[in-house]
C-alpha cells in the first residue's frame, strides 16, 4: 500500500514517436505519444548524502521510458503503460509508480484535446520486512 509520506520524482511530457494502435495507418505512419511518470520513493538518504546513487537518475530514466515507448508496436496504450511501469519499478529505489500515456492524435471522429490512460503499480514487498512475515506460517 502506498504511503502518502513518500517523496515523488516526476517526469512530465516525455515525447516519443511510435507505431502503436489497432489501425493500419497508425502502425504505418506512427504518431507522438506523451508520457507522464511519477515515481514514489524515499529521497531522504539522497538528500542527506547528496549522492546520485541514492536516488533514481531521472535523465537515464527518461531515456529508458522513451526507448520503451518507441519499441515493439502494440495495439493498446494500456500495454505501453504497463511496459513503462515495469521500467520504472526495475529501479530498487522505486516503491510505486503512476504512469499516464497520452495519445493526442488518437483516431477519434469528434473534436478532442487528449486521450490517455493512467495506471498505478507497486513493487512487491520482500518476504520479510521490518520483522513482519509475508508468510503467516513462518511467524515466530
Amino acid at each position: 500500500m502506498m504511503n502518502s509520506a513518500l517523496d515523488e520524482l516526476k517526469l512530465t511530457g516525455l515525447r516519443a514517436t511510435a507505431f502503436h494502435g489497432v489501425f493500419d495507418h497508425e502502425r504505418r505512419d506512427g504518431q507522438v505519444f506523451i508520457v507522464d511518470a511519477t515515481v514514489y520513493l524515499d529521497l531522504s538518504t539522497a538528500a542527506r548524502t547528496d549522492e546520485l546513487a541514492r536516488t533514481i537518475h531521472y535523465g537515464e530514466l527518461a531515456e529508458q521510458i522513451v526507448a520503451a515507448v518507441e519499441s515493439n508496436p502494440v495495439d493498446l496504450i494500456e500495454t505501453v503503460a504497463e511496459r513503462v511501469a515495469a521500467i520504472v519499478l526495475a529501479s530498487a529505489a522505486a516503491i510505486s509508480t503512476t504512469i499516464t500515456i497520452h495519445k493526442p492524435s488518437a483516431p477519434i471522429t469528434v473534436p478532442f484535446d487528449d486521450v490517455s490512460v493512467t495506471i498505478t503499480r507497486h513493487n512487491t514487498a520482500p518476504a520479510h520486512t521490518a520483522g513482519f512475515s509475508a508468510d503467516p506460517q513462518r511467524l515466530s
